[in-house]
């Protein structure tokens, strides 16, 4: 499939073809995130965008979990400060993905609760296997989610789905979460090569302005529309400016397949 690059505390980072592909290797604990984990993701992000790849893939090993959560023996017994470290540690980690220079899949290929679902919802996309089932489960420990959960999951699925699924903790399936939003695509076979196939729909485009084009959208969710628009302006201006821009419009005129080089 691809040269190991990384095996460190149970993350392994390979190259598949034009693609990065991390894999969350803790099968016997449901590919669980402890804190060592978390952290050592954060430097495994860092490896990636260091490198030439045209997108990130993420997935568990094994058929039954993407990644089951939190190592909750690692929660019990923490003083406040730590707790607050602790968050922090997984935004700051979980952050990293929106400053790749390229886009992220999650490949939810099967559990994906607490601080798992927190990690595919850090990702730019994400598809699901038929068996995956995905939660937020924290309230049901007396908790709530501490990754990032509720503050991505409304801007996936709305504030009331959000709210109910956070405040009763239930599971979804994967059919659900396709109708709501939660995820892009459910897929069968292979669960990488679902994972690739998907990438390859934009991986052809140029990077910088897929970049653009993901900072756009999500100042969207941030700012009131006429702000929204404004940046939209200075964006699409700057995707202008760009030599990929002038490859795409003269091919286009040429009739020809662009050669984009992100420049």
């Amino acid at each position: 499939m691809g040269n190991t690059y990384n095996s460190i505390m149970a993350i392994e980072l390979t190259r598949v073809e034009e693609f990065a592909l991390i894999t969350l290797n803790r099968p016997d604990a449901l590919n669980a995130l402890s804190f060592a984990l978390i952290r050592e993701l954060g430097r495994v992000f860092d490896e990636v965008a260091a490198g030439d790849a045209r997108a990130l893939l993420i997935t568990g090993a094994g058929t039954k979990a993407f990644c089951a959560g939190a190592d909750i023996k690692e929660l019990t017994g923490r003083t406040q400060a730590a707790q607050r470290q602790g968050a922090e540690a997984g935004h700051t980690a979980f952050a990293r993905l929106d400053r790749l220079p390229m886009p992220s899949v999650a490949i939810v290929n099967g559990y994906a609760f607490g601080g798992g679902l927190e990690l595919a919802l850090a990702c730019t996309f994400r598809i699901a296997t038929k068996n995956a089932k995905m939660g937020l489960p924290e309230i049901k420990l007396g908790l709530i989610p501490g990754y990032g959960g509720t503050q991505r999951l409304p801007r996936a699925v709305g504030e009331a789905r959000a709210l109910e699924m956070i405040m009763t903790g239930r599971t979804v399936d994967a059919e659900e979460a396709l109708r709501s939003g939660l995820v892009n695509r459910i897929v069968d076979g292979d669960a990488v090569q679902a994972g690739i196939a998907f990438a390859r729909e934009f991986s052809g485009y140029s990077l910088p302005v897929l970049g653009l084009a993901r900072e756009a959208v999500k100042r969207a969710l941030d700012n009131p529309l006429a702000d929204g628009l404004g940046i939209e302006a200075d964006l699409s201006t700057l995707a202008f400016q760009t030599r990929d821009a002038a490859e795409g419009m003269d091919a286009f005129i040429a009739k020809r397949k662009p050669k984009f080089e992100d420049k």
